[in-house]
């Protein structure tokens, strides 16, 4: 395995370790019914329990668009 192939294969898993920790964040809160914060914008908002999506996109480095899924 080359040094490419050992970044790709890393980065997958932190990729990965990122959608999990944004799955467990939207169960815990709408479990706590508690606003989830973020920057949009440069703007900071508050999301309602209840209007957090299940899913988000994000932009990798290749431009490609990619959705995470909760299991909410």
């Amino acid at each position: 395995m080359d040094k490419r192939e050992q970044i790709t294969e890393k980065r997958n898993k932190i990729v990965e370790g990122l959608e999990k920790s944004y799955q467990k964040l939207v169960e815990f809160k709408r479990y706590k019914k508690s606003p989830l914060i973020v920057a949009r914008n440069g703007e900071i908002q508050e999301i309602a329990h209840e209007k957090i999506l299940p899913t988000t996109t994000y932009i990798k480095n290749s431009g490609e668009s990619v959705k995470i899924k909760s299991k909410v």
